[in-house]
């Protein structure tokens, strides 16, 4: 599937750590890098997976780049024990972003109060140290905002991963300095993502995978990876009017804009 070498991409959220790479994870970082990924940022989920995330980020050093944070959906009952190591991690000089966090009301609310105490520490974090913040939101758009809220004129910024809003949840998004991550899902053919993406327009948007979910067609159902990140691109390009070079110009400049560090 090798496409124009001449283009650049980052792909913002992928779990290349996960036990669905065990097999082949060389040849999958490899695959990026021939279609032109040549960043792959790992969001963090909780201390279980930890582990396996710094040790791609020392395999792959210069490509795959980490990120601390705990998931919504991983607060449960020990996630204060489970901050305190995410916020020793957050200030490791290789941390590119904290995330991923935010509010996941989709199929369980069990702990609802403590994920929205859990995404209020990761915010701080995220200002502190200047770092983007990586937000995953399902059914908790209001939760989300209401939080985002108490940080008004701060630094705070960041990418809403895998977004699932609507154009006011989108231009809402953009009045606290977020991008809107889009990946896999915009290839779909009865996704509304489209229209969004159009509406927000380019100047607004990343690109990811969120691997090994959400593969785009011709994918659709398979494991994804990073190298489809060309694909996702050419539906986006396609949605603006404007050419694959200049889409992925523009939404690796956006990446580089929002994950770019100093040194």
């Amino acid at each position: 599937m090798l496409l124009n070498v001449f283009m650049r991409f980052i792909d913002t959220h992928t779990h290349i750590y996960l036990p669905e790479f065990d097999g082949d994870r060389d040849d999958a970082v490899k695959r990026a890098i021939d279609n032109g990924v040549v960043k792959l940022l790992m969001p963090d989920i909780d201390v279980r997976s930890a582990p396996s995330m710094v040790s791609a980020a020392e395999r792959y050093k210069g490509t795959c780049m980490m990120m601390a944070g705990l998931h919504p959906s991983s607060v449960q009952a020990d996630y204060l024990e489970q901050l305190r190591e995410k916020e020793i991690l957050a200030a490791d000089r290789r941390v590119i972003a904290i995330g991923e966090t935010g509010i996941d009301l989709y199929r369980d609310t069990t702990y609802a109060d403590e994920q929205v105490i859990s995404f209020r520490r990761h915010l701080e974090w995220a200002v502190e140290f200047n770092l983007p913040a990586v937000v995953h939101v399902r059914k908790a758009f209001p939760e989300v905002f209401s939080v985002m809220k108490q940080f008004k004129g701060t630094r705070l910024r960041g990418v809403f991963h895998a977004f699932s809003g609507g154009i006011e949840e989108a231009r809402k998004a953009i009045s606290f300095n977020f991008m809107l991550g889009i990946g896999g899902v915009v290839t779909f053919k009865n996704s509304s993502l489209g229209k969004i993406v159009s509406e927000t327009g380019p100047d607004h948007i990343l690109l990811e995978t969120d691997s090994p979910f959400l593969a785009p067609v011709p994918f659709r159902g398979k494991r994804n990876e990073s190298a489809y990140i060309p694909l996702i691109n050419r539906k986006v390009a396609e949605i603006f009017g404007t050419s694959e070079e200049k889409c992925a110009e523009i939404t690796t400049g956006n990446a580089l804009k929002m994950f770019g560090k100093d040194e």
